[in-house]
């Protein structure tokens, strides 16, 4: 049997590395915006939308753990 202690930590590493990869995209779009500077728009949109699709899944996954 697992414990709560155990889905703990890994919560917690999972969110580490959901952090550390977003950092890195951000990064990663932030030095293409500054060699590419007419690519910032077709970014930024996309990261609106990704923004919106990743609270829609949070908002599913909320539901989810509420039944």
């Amino acid at each position: 049997m697992t414990t709560d202690g155990e889905h703990r930590e890994l919560r917690t590493l999972l969110l580490l590395l959901a952090m550390v990869v977003g950092l890195l995209t951000t990064g990663a779009v932030v030095c293409l915006t500054f060699a590419y500077p007419r690519l910032a728009e077709p970014l930024a949109v996309g990261a609106a939308v990704l923004t919106c699709l990743t609270g829609l899944v949070r908002l599913v996954v909320k539901a989810a753990g509420e039944r």
